[in-house]
C-alpha cells in the first residue's frame, strides 16, 4: 500500500488491473484503516481516471453475491449521492412510480453516508425487508414489478470500509461506484452523478457494455434532474442540455426539494408522493426523473409523453399499489 500511495501522491494513476487488485485486497482487509482512509481520500484531491473506475467496478462485480431473476429486462434508477443537497429520496420514489407505470424495476441502493437519509434508510422506515433470496425477489418482481437490492447484502466484501466511510462522513470513490455495481447489471439504467467529469466517465464506461443508459448531472450540482436549473444528459448515442421547460415544468428552488433530517421525515414525503398528496414541486421532480428513465426504455417516445406515464402511475394509485404489495 505504501508504494501505491506514494505513486498516487505523485499524481500517477493506476491501471485497470492494478485498481481491481487494490480494491480486492482492501476488501480482504490486507491494509490497516489509516492506509485505506488515505487511499480513499486521494480521490478527493484529484479526479479518478477511467481505468481506475473500471478496475474498481470490476472488483466489486467479481466479489458481489450473484443473483439471477430470470430472463427479464429491468431498469435501475440511482444516483451517486455526494452532492450535498439533502434532497428527499427522489430516485427511490421515482423507481416505484416507474414500476407503477408497468416497467420492471430492480433498484440498487444503500444507507446514507454523505447525506442524512439514503434509500435503504427510508425503505426500512416504511417496513420493507431487505433480502438477497432469489425466490423472494422473483416473487416481488412478478407481483409488483419491483424489488430493492440493498447493497450491503450483495457486496459483503465492502464491510471492511463501512466504518471508515462513516467516520470520514463525505463522498468517496465508493459513491462513484455504487450505481455501477448493481449485481443484476440491468438492461436499462438511469444514473445521476455529482459532477460533470464523472458523468463523462460514466458515459465512456457504459458505452463498452452496449446497454441503453441515460446519465444526468444538473449544472447547479445535483445528481438528478432537480428542475432547479439546466441538466446535462448523456446516452449511448446523444448528449443534450435540458431546461425545466423541456420537462414541461417550472423552475424550482433548492428549498422545494428538502428531504428532512430523519428517516421518519423522508418516509412521509415518500408516501405523500406515491399517494398523490405531495407538493407540486415534489410531484414535478419525481415525474421528471421517472419520465426520463421511461424514455431510456422507450427512446422513440417523447419526453413529455413519458412524464405523462409517470404522472398517471401516481394519480391512478398504481405506484402506491406496487409498493404496498412488497411491504
Amino acid at each position: 500500500m505504501k508504494t501505491t500511495l506514494n505513486r498516487l501522491f505523485a499524481h500517477e494513476s493506476l491501471s485497470r488491473e492494478e485498481a481491481k487488485d487494490m480494491l480486492i485486497r482492501i476488501s480482504r482487509e490486507k491494509f490497516n484503516p489509516v492506509q485505506v482512509a488515505s487511499f480513499m481520500t486521494v480521490y478527493q484531491m484529484r479526479d479518478i481516471s477511467l481505468p481506475e473506475l473500471q478496475g474498481f467496478r470490476d472488483a466489486l462485480l467479481e466479489l458481489c453475491v450473484k443473483i439471477d431473476l430470470g430472463n427479464i429486462e429491468t431498469l435501475d434508477i440511482v444516483g451517486t449521492g455526494g452532492d450535498g443537497k439533502n434532497t428527499f429520496n427522489i430516485s427511490t420514489t421515482s423507481a416505484v412510480v416507474i414500476a407503477g407505470a408497468g416497467y420492471k424495476v430492480t433498484k440498487h441502493g444503500s444507507y446514507g453516508v454523505s447525506s442524512s437519509v439514503g434509500s435503504s434508510n427510508v425503505l426500512m422506515q416504511l417496513g420493507y425487508e431487505f433480502t438477497n433470496d432469489e425466490d423472494r425477489l422473483k416473487r416481488q418482481i412478478d407481483e409488483a414489478g419491483l424489488c430493492f437490492l440493498h447493497a450491503p447484502l450483495f457486496h459483503p466484501a465492502m464491510k471492511a470500509v463501512v466504518p471508515i466511510r462513516k467516520q470520514l462522513g463525505m463522498k468517496t470513490f465508493f459513491n462513484m461506484l455504487g450505481p455501477l455495481v448493481n449485481p443484476l447489471q440491468p438492461q436499462y439504467q438511469l444514473f445521476g452523478t455529482f459532477s460533470m467529469e464523472l458523468s463523462r466517465l460514466y458515459q465512456y464506461l457504459m458505452q463498452e457494455t452496449g446497454r441503453p443508459f441515460t446519465i444526468v448531472y444538473a449544472l447547479d450540482g445535483y445528481d438528478e434532474v432537480s428542475l432547479t436549473g439546466n441538466v446535462k444528459t448523456r446516452t449511448h448515442t446523444t448528449e443534450n442540455l435540458l431546461t425545466p421547460m423541456d420537462f414541461g415544468k417550472k423552475q424550482l428552488q433548492q428549498s422545494d426539494l428538502y428531504g428532512g433530517e430523519t428517516a421518519e421525515e423522508a418516509a412521509i414525503i415518500f408516501k405523500n408522493v406515491l399517494q398523490n398528496k405531495a407538493t407540486s414541486a415534489q410531484m414535478d421532480v419525481v415525474t421528471a426523473n421517472a419520465g426520463l428513465a421511461i424514455q431510456c426504455i422507450k427512446p422513440e417516445q417523447s419526453l413529455l409523453d413519458c412524464i405523462a406515464e409517470a404522472k398517471e402511475s401516481i394519480e391512478s394509485g398504481s405506484a402506491w399499489n406496487c409498493f404496498s404489495k412488497i411491504i
